[in-house]
C-alpha cells in the first residue's frame, strides 16, 4: 500500500500537476483553460464554465496545503478571475458560463455552480489565509439563500427560475463547500448550514431500510416517481459517506448507520466486482 501511494504522489506532483501549471492556465484572457484537444492542445472553446475553474482552484490550492511551491499562485489567478469576471451580483450569484474572453455568457442562478464556487473559496482561504475569500462565500451564501432557498426552508431550489425535479446532488456538494468552509474559518454560519443538509440527508434523501440515496424528487421532498425516482447513483452514495465522516470529524455527527448502509448498497450493486469500477 505504501508503494501505491508513493506512486501516486509521484505522478500528482511529478506528472500531473506540472503539466496543468504549464498548459491549464490561459494567460492571454484569464482563468483556466476550459477544454483540451486528445493531443494536449487548447480547443479554444468560446465559453468557460464556472464549476471547471473553481473545480481548478480547489485543485491548486489543496496542492499548495501538500507543498507545491507554486500552487497558492496558480490558485489566486483562478480566483482573480472567478471574482472580478463570473460574479453576476449580489441578488444572483455567479454565472454558469462566461465567454472565453471574460464576457458572462449564462448568468442562471445555479446552486450546483455555487456550491462549488463556496467550495473553491473555502480551500483557496486554508491555502492562502487570503480573508477576502471568506467575504465573498458571506456574500455567496446570501446570493444562495435570497434566490434560490425553497419557501418552506427545507433545503434549495436546483436553478432559478426552477425547472424539473428537485435534486439532491446540489445540496450534496452544497454540504461539502459549507464543511470546507467551516474548516478553513471556524465560521459558525457554515456549520449551521452543513447541519441543515445533513438534516435533510437524514429525513429525505436517504432511506434507511433500502440503503438508497435518491437522485430527483417532488418538491415536498417526496421521491420522484417513475424511473426518475428510482434512479440510483453509487458514486453518490460513495461521496456521501465521505462527506457523512466529515460531518463526524468536524461537526461531531454521528451517521454511522447511514455511512455504512451507503457503502452497502453502493459496493454490492455499484461496482463492477471483475474489475472494481463503479458504475455511473
Amino acid at each position: 500500500m505504501n508503494d501505491i501511494a508513493a506512486d501516486i504522489r509521484d505522478w500528482t506532483f511529478e506528472t500531473a500537476l506540472p503539466w496543468w501549471s504549464a498548459n491549464g492556465l490561459d494567460r492571454e484572457h484569464g482563468g483556466y483553460v476550459e477544454q483540451f484537444t486528445l493531443d494536449g492542445q487548447p480547443a479554444n472553446v468560446a465559453f468557460k464554465r464556472t464549476r471547471v475553474t473553481c473545480r481548478q482552484i480547489y485543485v491548486f490550492s489543496h496542492a499548495a496545503l501538500l507543498g507545491m511551491d507554486q500552487g497558492e499562485e496558480l490558485a489566486r489567478h483562478g480566483f482573480d478571475y472567478l471574482t472580478r469576471k463570473m460574479w453576476v451580483g449580489p441578488d444572483q450569484g455567479f454565472a454558469r458560463t462566461t465567454t472565453r474572453e471574460g464576457a458572462l455568457l449564462d448568468t442562471t442562478a445555479d446552486l450546483y455552480d455555487d456550491a462549488f464556487a463556496l467550495f473553491a473559496l473555502g480551500w483557496y482561504l486554508r491555502a492562502s489565509g487570503d480573508r477576502q475569500a471568506l467575504d465573498w462565500a458571506h456574500r455567496t451564501l446570501d446570493a444562495i439563500e435570497a434566490k434560490l432557498r425553497y419557501p418552506s426552508g427545507e433545503g434549495f431550489w436546483h436553478e432559478a427560475p426552477p425547472k424539473g425535479w428537485r435534486q439532491q446532488n446540489p445540496h450534496m456538494h452544497l454540504i461539502e463547500a459549507s464543511l470546507a468552509l467551516y474548516e478553513a474559518s471556524k465560521d459558525e454560519r457554515f456549520a449551521a448550514l452543513a447541519r441543515q443538509i445533513a438534516d435533510l440527508f437524514q429525513t429525505k434523501f436517504f432511506d434507511l431500510r433500502s440503503n438508497t440515496l435518491a437522485e430527483f424528487f417532488n418538491d415536498d421532498w417526496s421521491r420522484a416517481p417513475g424511473d426518475a425516482g428510482r434512479t440510483i447513483e453509487p458514486g453518490h452514495q460513495f461521496e456521501w459517506a465521505w462527506i457523512l465522516m466529515n460531518c463526524k470529524r468536524l461537526l461531531g455527527l454521528d451517521l454511522s448507520n447511514e455511512i455504512r448502509g451507503l457503502v452497502k448498497f453502493g459496493e454490492a450493486h455499484g461496482v463492477d466486482h471483475a474489475t472494481g469500477v463503479t458504475f455511473n
